[in-house]
């Protein structure tokens, strides 16, 4: 008996990378004004990687503090202390 190996993913281009932070920001903006917090499953670090750009670019747009923390199987997207 064979054993298949499972999926095989295939990294972002550039550009989808770059589309996919734009389309991104906006939606965990607003999600974490709303709700305080942001999770999603995150478990390759170029998920992770992609998630941490966007929740640096989110503490820009926002003008506060933003964190992100992983667990190799989801990122959570959080407003950080002020100073």
């Amino acid at each position: 008996m064979t054993h298949l190996p499972g999926p095989r993913r295939t990294p972002l281009t550039a550009e989808e990378k770059a589309r996919a932070e734009a389309n991104f920001v906006p939606l965990v903006a607003e999600h974490l004004t709303a709700h305080g917090r942001f999770r999603v499953s995150a478990d390759t670090p170029e998920s992770i990687g992609l998630f941490q750009e966007v929740a640096h670019r989110v503490g820009e747009l926002l003008g506060r503090p933003v964190v992100s923390y992983a667990n190799g199987r989801y990122i959570v997207i959080a407003f950080g202390t002020q100073d």
